[in-house]
């Protein structure tokens, strides 16, 4: 250290500082200003950027609860689109249930009237051969017991007996 204090030269020392003052004067005159206007505007810059993020972050935001939203209408409309078609198609079935039944008891009805009928019809058909049937034996009875006169005779006094107590 002593070496540089023997060293030390006034001359030296003035024309350092007059050069170091002159480009901290040249520094200021021509280049602080646009180094700090570069400054400010890159933290402008930054600062809008910034903005424009959370901006951006806020409108996602409401972008992604206008989406939920819409997605929970969606739901929503399909769900009752769904329950209108489940009632629907219980109506329909309840429908054809009831339909089907109307028809299955017409046509018990139906049957019923038909086996009537044709019960009647095979009743009457049955009173006409046991009438003809009687008949026919009746009549073969009478010839057998009226092919004499005496029995002829008997017969009619029965019968007009058999007239006057009734």
């Amino acid at each position: 250290m002593e070496k540089l204090i023997e060293q030390f030269s006034l001359g030296l020392f003035f024309w350092m500082l007059v050069i170091f003052v002159g480009l901290i004067f040249l520094l200021k005159k021509f280049a602080w200003k646009p180094i700090l206007d570069a400054v400010n505007e890159r933290e402008e810059g930054i600062r809008n950027a910034l903005l424009s993020a959370e901006n951006a972050k806020k409108e996602m935001l409401n972008l992604q609860s206008s989406n939920e939203k819409l997605v929970a209408e969606a739901r929503a409309e399909r769900d009752a689109m769904m329950k209108e078609a489940r009632e629907i198609k219980e109506k329909m079935i309840n429908d054809a249930k009831s339909e089907a039944q109307a028809q299955g008891e017409k046509m018990i009805a139906q049957a019923k009237a038909a086996i009537e009928s044709e019960k009647n019809a095979a009743m009457a058909e049955l009173k006409n051969q046991v009438s003809t049937l009687s008949l026919e034996i009746a009549e073969k009875v009478l010839k057998s017991e009226l092919s004499n006169t005496e029995a002829q005779s008997k017969l009619v006094e029965r019968m007009l007996g058999d007239a006057k107590l009734n």
